[in-house]
């Protein structure tokens, strides 16, 4: 059974129960899979039940095709789809075709451009620019970065549905 012949109902959130009926595992499995494989993170509600969203059931359906199917081991499994997902983050440049030699793209603005243009001493600032601008960002960094942006648009998309939610309510 391939992942992509799993339809995913268009849900925000699924429960543990309903990612159990998906991917057709028991709930203790998919909460040793949390344990051993870092991408799988369904967030807590308040109430500390799991909530999925689309990319953790995705996600599911993969290890278990990987450890089913493919008969990879819990490790060998982690590693493929550490490799599978540092390969989709990495976006390909393709200069066009009939385009002439590229052409150089200005460097993005530094920390010491974007400083507040005041006359209060600039030490505090200088310390911080010049460390955040001689370290490049790791990959693990880069990575820690990509999770927050993506949990930071799946709360402004809860947000979004409970504000709607409330207004059809007061309606």
């Amino acid at each position: 059974m391939n992942s992509a012949a799993v339809a995913i109902p268009e849900k925000l959130f699924f429960k543990i129960g309903e990612v159990c009926d998906i991917t057709g595992v028991q709930a203790h499995v998919l909460r040793y899979w949390e344990s051993e494989f870092p991408m799988l993170a369904p967030q807590k509600n308040r109430a500390g039940q799991r909530t999925y969203r689309k990319r953790d059931v995705e996600m599911a359906l993969r290890i278990k095709e990987l450890l089913y199917e493919d008969q990879y081991t819990i490790a060998g499994a982690r590693k493929k789809l550490s490799s599978e997902l540092r390969g989709s983050s990495k976006l390909k440049v393709v200069p066009p075709q009939d385009a002439g030699p590229p052409q150089q793209t200005p460097p993005p603005p530094t920390l010491q451009s974007t400083l507040p243009q005041t006359n209060e001493p600039r030490a505090r600032y200088e310390s911080s620019a010049t460390s955040a601008s001689s370290a490049p960002m790791s990959d693990n960094q880069r990575q820690a970065v990509r999770h927050l942006a993506e949990q930071l648009r799946d709360l402004l998309a809860t947000l979004d549905a409970t504000e709607s939610d409330l207004t059809a309510r007061r309606k």
